[in-house]
């Protein structure tokens, strides 16, 4: 099977490296890694006017109706350059969902914003005491009428202090199994009884501690059937695991090769050590896995597949292809590869140093490798539980 893109998506890739050079300033990209928060309105925006929010959606419904390869070539792309999308990413993830399952009425009051740029919205899966095991979340809701009231915490509900809403997941039921107790609900984050808290991660990226004390929401936002919400969990986090792969290697990989032909701080030209060229051929190997895993998944998406083991699959490879590059280029560099972009003098622009950092993030966010290598092995290979 033949995953390249093909010759007719040059001229999108070409529109979309326009695009970048234009919006995606180095002051931009500065000012998100020093702040923390991969979401810049204006830039989010910019995608809005471009029409690349949802892209892939049918044109009536507010897409430009493009296949998922195009798709795919976007966000690979914005990927590499290291475009702040997250806030986008999780904003249609939750849009996605409601596209598939959600009532007409969500589609108006939530799809239709989401479209437009004027709202984000975040995800509140994990808990203190349930990170992997996303099924036993403590957090409840009980009927009030016409209402639900909340009270638990979410961990690492990232962007909930830009967001409107938390896609969160809460325990309607607790006499049932812990996989059929759970419903699905779009939580207002500005009202009372919802407190956002930063956390710093290692990476310097800012995610969020969310505490929800009799907070409410009108049962219009629940999402699916009472105690149905592990399926419209299913749904959500196969979007989340079937993004674009491999692009942050990619750049990684782009740093040091520049480094490797500028010359180490003794004035040698790294260009031909036999070091340096085992680590490139095998991170380039792994970074074009990446990419061919992700476009799989795409390719199953076109046809009418959804791509849960597939996702998992390229999800667990590029976790673990950034996390064993950025180790192994900073043993390459040395006592110089600790080095952070803020130093001017940093070998490959201080990218290493950031990448070692964020790369840990990676293998957790989206569920664990142990939870892909679970999925993989269960749903693909058919395999027995332990």
């Amino acid at each position: 099977m033949e995953f390249g893109l093909g010759g007719g998506h040059d001229a999108l890739v070409d529109d979309v490296r326009r695009f970048l050079g234009e919006h995606l300033t180095p002051e931009l990209l500065a000012r998100v890694r020093r702040g923390g928060t991969y979401h810049d309105w204006d830039f989010h925006r910019a995608l809005v006017a471009k029409g690349w929010m949802a892209p892939g959606w049918p044109v009536e419904l507010g897409g430009q109706g493009r296949p998922p390869l195009e798709v795919l070539a976007i966000a690979e792309e914005l990927q590499r350059a290291g475009a702040p999308m997250l806030g986008l990413g999780t904003t249609m993830l939750v849009a996605s969902v409601l596209r598939h399952l959600g009532t007409a009425a969500q589609k108006e009051a939530v799809v239709r914003p989401a479209l437009a740029g004027e709202i984000l919205i975040a995800l509140g899966f994990s808990e203190p005491e349930s990170g992997s095991d996303v099924a036993a979340a403590q957090t409840r809701a009980v009927r009030d009428g016409d209402e639900w009231v909340v009270n638990g915490q979410k961990m690492f509900t990232t962007n909930a202090h830009e967001a409107d809403y938390a896609f969160l997941l809460a325990r309607t039921d607790p006499t049932l199994p812990k996989h059929r107790g759970l419903t699905t609900f779009l939580v207002p984050l500005r009202q009372e009884g919802v407190e956002i808290r930063p956390i710093t991660t290692l990476s310097g990226e800012r995610t969020n501690i969310t505490f929800y004390a009799d907070a409410r929401v009108p049962d219009a936002l629940r999402i699916g059937e009472v105690n149905g919400g592990w399926e419209v969990m299913t749904v959500g986090l196969t979007y989340e695991r079937t993004s674009a792969a491999g692009g942050d290697s990619i750049r990684l990989l782009e740093a040091m090769e520049d480094w490797a032909v500028g010359g180490t701080p003794h004035g040698r030209s790294a260009d031909h050590d036999e070091r340096v060229h085992e680590a490139f051929g095998r991170a380039a190997t792994e970074n074009e896995v990446s990419v061919l895993l992700s476009r799989r998944s795409a390719w199953l998406d076109s046809i009418g597949e959804l791509p849960g083991v597939e996702g998992s699959m390229a999800k667990l490879f590029s976790s673990e292809a950034i996390t064993r590059q950025s180790a192994q280029f900073i043993d390459l560099l040395g006592p110089e590869g600790i080095r952070t972009e803020e130093d001017r003098g940093a070998p490959a622009r201080g990218e290493v140093e950031w990448a070692y950092r964020f790369a840990q993030g990676t293998t957790i966010y989206g569920g664990t490798s142990e939870i892909q290598r679970t999925i993989i092995a269960q749903r693909g290979l058919g395999l027995p539980r332990g």
